[in-house]
């Protein structure tokens, strides 16, 4: 089982969809379309940054808990299903989940209070999962990691009204706010192995060179943790050079 994380934009079910077609494995993706929370959510975010700034200083959005137990018992829920088999990729895990809670606390969009009951329920999920599948935690989690201008062009690109800083002014505080914790993550985690993507160096969603660069430092990881044999990693090196002799 391999988990993906990475900032808003970084490529991470791009990155998926290429890991599914090359290992020939099954893609989980974390549903945004059906989400009915998260547009008001980013409104929320707005309209606490006004308050605030009018002098309300104890302002909050009052989605922000409410998004984010909405996305813990998706990501819970995805993760069960996904530990119950073998070869498996997730484009977003629970693992990274508490960032976004945590976050939002420390702006003033969620209370102290919301945030403590959040993390006992984390918690408690996070206990029951061993026992809810026969993995323990992912084999590799890969994660993104893209500068705000890189972030910032790919979610351009995507064009989610509710996601772009023209639209709200505040996402630019609050999206440098998400870097900085991704940062702190990555030093923290310690659930399974990690490969760091450069996402600003790598373009592999357009570019084949860069592609298969990252894939083939995947299928290394993969082979010196006993995921993939040698075997199948030269055979897929084969099929690299097809496909850059291709282009």
């Amino acid at each position: 089982m391999i988990t993906l994380s990475g900032i808003i934009g970084s490529g991470k079910s791009s990155l998926t969809e290429i890991l599914s077609d090359e290992l020939g494995t099954k893609a989980f993706y974390e549903p945004v379309k059906d989400n009915p929370v998260l547009p008001l959510f980013y409104k929320g975010n707005e309209i606490a940054a006004k308050k605030r700034a009018a002098g309300d200083e104890e302002a909050t959005n009052p989605y922000a808990y409410l998004l984010q137990t909405f996305f813990l018992n998706r990501r819970f829920a995805m993760i069960k299903q996904a530990m119950q088999e073998d070869n498996n990729i997730l484009d977003r895990s629970i693992y990274e989940d508490e960032i976004f809670m945590r976050m939002n606390t420390e702006m003033g969009n969620a209370t102290e209070v919301e945030y403590d009951i959040y993390k006992s329920l984390l918690a408690n999920m996070m206990e029951e999962l061993p026992f809810a599948s026969h993995k323990k935690s992912p084999d590799l989690m890969i994660t993104i990691k893209v500068s705000y201008d890189t972030m910032l062009k790919r979610i351009e690109k995507r064009g989610r009204e509710y996601e772009l800083v023209e639209n709200d002014p505040s996402l630019v505080d609050y999206y440098h706010r998400l870097l900085k914790q991704y940062d702190i993550w990555r030093d923290e985690y310690d659930a399974s192995p990690m490969l760091v993507i450069d996402g600003d160096k790598y373009d592999f969603v357009t570019n084949m060179e860069d592609r298969v660069e990252v894939l083939e430092m995947i299928e290394n990881k993969l082979v010196e943790l006993g995921n993939l044999t040698t075997e199948k990693a030269a055979e897929l090196k084969e099929k690299h050079k097809i496909l850059l002799d291709e282009e």
